[in-house]
């Protein structure tokens, strides 16, 4: 049985980890399961099933393929929003079960916050990529994604505190991104309404309204 703080952290990495494949996820957790390399805690023990297995893996190989078809990738990604995230949620909720009501209740909101931000992020970098007009770099890193979650799922099996520490190094990253980002749309939509606004006001673009 995990201690509190071990658990906490085996949670924060899959929670991450799922928000990118939560098939993987599912399928690696039960794998090592399986093999005893994880004892995993009682609410999620299903996992080492056969049948969950097999289903987790036969969805990670549909996943592996629909999410390497340009556009399409977009549309499994959009509707994964009401999968991914969720599904870290309930793997948080089933897992922590142990826990306090408070820390049940706290461990599950973060987990499920956590799946969103790499979902999110996973799919902003999908929209971009998907305006290159070759598809090489959509496979790269469709299979980059995958290797992360099935890594940091095994890592955080192992060392969860590390698992854990590069899950939050990634979304300190992830947000100092984002605000970046969001700074330099902003700064754009700026220069673009001043522009308008300097254009409008122009003397040509009045109508002459003298009279002659």
């Amino acid at each position: 049985m995990l201690d509190p703080a071990r658990l906490t952290a085996l949670l924060t990495a899959i929670s991450f980890a799922a928000g990118l494949n939560v098939y993987l996820t599912v399928a690696v957790l039960g794998l090592l399961g399986r093999f005893h390399v994880l004892q995993l805690p009682p609410g999620i023990a299903v996992l080492d099933h056969t049948w969950v297995i097999a289903l987790a893996i036969a969805l990670s190989v549909i996943e592996a393929v629909a999410d390497k078809i340009p556009y399409f990738d977009l549309v499994w990604n959009a509707l994964h929003t009401f999968i991914r995230i969720p599904a870290a949620a309930l793997l948080a909720y089933q897992a922590s079960s142990s826990l306090s009501p408070a820390e049940h209740a706290l461990v599950t909101v973060i987990a499920a916050a956590i799946a969103a931000v790499a979902h999110t992020t996973k799919t902003s970098a999908r929209v971009a990529v998907s305006a290159s007009p070759e598809p090489v770099s959509n496979a790269v890193l469709s299979t980059s994604e995958d290797v992360v979650a099935a890594g940091i799922t095994w890592l955080a099996t192992v060392h969860p505190f590390v698992g854990a520490g590069l899950v939050v190094a990634a979304l300190i990253v992830i947000v100092f991104l984002a605000r970046r980002v969001m700074r330099g749309v902003r700064g754009f939509l700026a220069q673009l309404r001043g522009g308008l606004a300097s254009s409008g006001d122009s003397p040509g673009s009045r109508p002459d309204v003298a009279g002659g």
